[in-house]
């Protein structure tokens, strides 16, 4: 292989192994069950996915030198396993797991005696390496196709048509400029007049009910994603509760209400402020008091 060859060769193995997301999670002696610290450190990892449109996971697990080779086998399979587990649970498809082997041993290499039981501590883990799918060719589309895409482009209402009388069932009200803390379920600072202004608006006009829609940006494959306050991926449904909690607290009726949340079904496109939103969905109109 010539110069020129081996150069190209090396850049393309860099570049495929940067593209690589890895994470180690680490084992208490003969144990298989996942310890805190790591669980935590885990979902810190999983919501950092995302972002990251998956092409596979390949999961390895290892285990010190102690004990027999048939044992250790055992021990790195299952300690595979109950990561595979983990991140079914907080909802990596099982489809996208193409490996979960256990290697057995990892041989012990010391160059202190003063460092076995680190070193040993290091090799009782299992591997993750996340791959990211290679992107797709897109086909162009026309000026028209792109039009119709861009958010905001849709037939919505506004919370001031409850003014004029003209909502009627199936109509969805976008709340805009209700913001919330990324990653949360709280809305910011700046958000908290609109959002009063919004609950005056319901709580004056009474006959109006309808489904709080919740929805969050920057997942993969319609997921939800993960709320940092209790850990759940379960943001778009926090998201839309903590509207429904709210106008509740603010007077209006919560036989009015419900509220769902849609995780990331139906992205608008463009920037992620677009899709971390919540809707609101005339569910019934009924007629008036007076």
């Amino acid at each position: 292989m010539n110069k020129v060859l081996f150069i190209l060769f090396l850049v393309t193995i860099s570049v495929y192994s940067q593209n690589e997301i890895t994470h180690d999670v680490y084992f208490d002696t003969d144990k298989y069950n996942v310890p805190l610290t790591e669980e935590n450190r885990l979902l810190l990892f999983i919501s950092e996915l995302d972002s990251v449109d998956i092409g596979k996971v390949s999961i390895y697990g290892f285990t010190d030198d102690r004990g027999t080779r048939a044992y250790n086998l055992d021990l790195s399979q299952n300690r595979a396993d109950a990561i595979k587990e983990m991140f079914a649970g907080y909802g990596i498809y099982p489809d996208l797991i193409t490996n979960v082997d256990g290697k057995g041993i990892i041989l012990l290499k010391v160059l202190n005696e003063n460092e076995i039981n680190k070193i040993r501590g290091l090799n009782r883990k299992v591997e993750i390496i996340v791959s990211p799918k290679l992107p797709e060719k897109k086909e162009r589309k026309n000026k028209t196709t792109e039009a119709e895409e861009k958010p905001g482009n849709t037939l919505e209402k506004t919370i001031e048509d409850l003014t004029n009388g003209t909502l009627k069932k199936g109509d969805k009200i976008r709340l805009d400029k209700i913001y919330f803390k990324t990653n949360y379920s709280y809305i910011t600072t700046e958000s908290r007049k609109t959002l009063e202004n919004i609950a005056k608006i319901l709580v004056k006009h009474d006959t109006v009910y309808f489904t709080i829609q919740g929805h969050v940006c920057c997942t993969q494959m319609s997921r939800d994603a993960i709320d940092k306050k209790t850990k759940k991926r379960n943001l778009s449904v926090a998201r839309a509760h903590y509207i429904y909690d709210y106008l509740a607290r603010k007077g209006v009726d919560k036989r009015r209400m419900k509220y769902v949340g849609l995780r990331r079904k139906f992205p608008l496109g463009g920037a992620p402020k677009f899709d971390r939103r919540v809707e609101i969905i005339i569910t019934y109109v009924a007629k008036n008091k007076n």
